[in-house]
């Protein structure tokens, strides 16, 4: 029985309610950083996998379209051409499935945390090319997409991520959507004219060696 007045009796109670709520918020506190902080390294390293996908596509894309480019000069693919074609299109389908994946969940992070209205300028410069990326590989396995427009639209989408990325590391981020898609038009339309200004250049010299 305790023979404590009432007065020292509640104090007791109070002090020791106040100091198992400092104790469970303090265990809170000390999860939640814990939780913080490997969320934080996890998305830390699906950015350092972002990166990497993103340097395997624009090198495997420059391979490829390069690739095509020797494949029209030459007017044929030897085996060991074909070899090295199928590499590097085996390194840009891993590419595109890195990239896929990790920006899915970046996206998706920022999504959960701001809501689709509060996606930037820079996160939608991600999905929209990456969108072009996957359309235009569909279209160009079922040969739906001509080869005029196909190499240069996914090399111009592979070098906007690229320099998306760049512009990250540099702070300059701070565009918005429509100048975006200003400067993706403009560089897709670029993209499309090199291409098919080289092809011409080389069909022309293919058939100017082939009549000499």
């Amino acid at each position: 029985m305790d023979l404590r007045p009432a007065s020292a009796h509640t104090e007791a109670v109070f002090l020791s309610t106040q100091s198992n709520v400092v104790h469970n918020t303090a265990s809170f506190g000390q999860k939640s950083l814990i939780d913080y902080a490997c969320m934080t390294m996890f998305l830390t390293l699906v950015a350092i996998i972002q990166s990497f996908a993103i340097s395997l596509g624009v090198g495997s894309s420059t391979l490829a379209i390069t690739n095509f480019f020797v494949a029209i000069a030459d007017g044929k693919i030897d085996e060991t051409e074909r070899k090295m074609m199928g590499v590097v299109y085996v390194v840009l389908r891993v590419a595109m499935v890195l990239i896929l994946g990790t920006t899915v969940l970046l996206v998706g992070n920022t999504w959960a945390t701001v809501g689709i209205s509060g996606l930037s300028a820079f996160t939608w410069g991600q999905i929209i090319p990456l969108v072009v990326l996957y359309v235009n590989a569909v279209l160009m396995t079922a040969h739906l997409m001509p080869s005029t427009f196909g190499p240069a639209l996914q090399a111009g989408s592979w070098y906007t991520l690229g320099t998306l990325s760049a512009l990250a590391i540099l702070d300059m981020t701070g565009f918005t959507l429509m100048q975006f898609l200003l400067g993706y038009i403009a560089w897709l339309v670029l993209a499309v004219a090199i291409v098919n200004g080289l092809m011409a250049v080389l069909k022309a010299r293919k058939t100017k060696s082939t009549t000499a």
